[in-house]
């Protein structure tokens, strides 16, 4: 079975930067492998185009340009807050607002995303959003270990449940 939109792929792959002979960022193997729903929108499209008609037991490599992965490091995403909006219940939790932190936040507009603490002074906390491999080309090895057709209620809801998805 070929890797095509609403079919469960699992696979195992070794990240790194920029080539073969990169630092490594992320390893997922045969004990637990990356499991997703494909063409539902959860990964990267240069990565998913990459895999597009591979099947079980297929082995790939490829780079992602930092265009097609997380883009450049941008100096606009380093933003100074307020340490007023950390408060809870009236107090700064200063373990969540330590340098080298990642905060879950939101945007303006609602959207999920991580900021890393880069330093705190008394009325401030200067943060960077851009993506940790923001300015980064990624280098992709890896296999195909399973390929499945989705079922109904993993394509309604846009990701994998059982092993390796989401759990209810």
């Amino acid at each position: 079975m070929k890797i095509e939109k609403n079919k469960v792929v699992a696979l195992t792959y070794k990240l790194k930067y920029d080539n073969a002979s990169g630092e490594t960022i992320e390893v997922a193997d045969e004990r637990d492998p990356l499991v997703f729903l494909f063409g539902s929108g959860g990964m990267l499209p240069k990565f998913e185009e990459n895999l597009h008609e591979l099947k079980a037991g297929d082995k790939f490599e490829f780079v992602l340009e930092k265009n097609d992965a997380y883009g450049d490091f941008t100096e606009e995403a380093i933003v100074e807050l307020s340490k007023d909006i950390f408060r809870i219940e009236g107090e700064i939790d200063h373990e969540m607002i330590k340098i080298g932190s990642f905060i879950p936040m939101q945007d303006q507009d609602g959207h999920p995303l991580q900021g890393k603490v880069l330093s705190v002074s008394d009325t401030h906390v200067r943060m960077d959003f851009n993506h940790p491999m923001a300015g980064k080309n990624l280098h992709f090895t890896g296999a195909i270990v399973e390929v499945r057709d989705a079922s109904d209620e993993e394509k309604s809801h846009g990701h994998v449940h059982g092993h390796g998805g989401h759990q209810h």
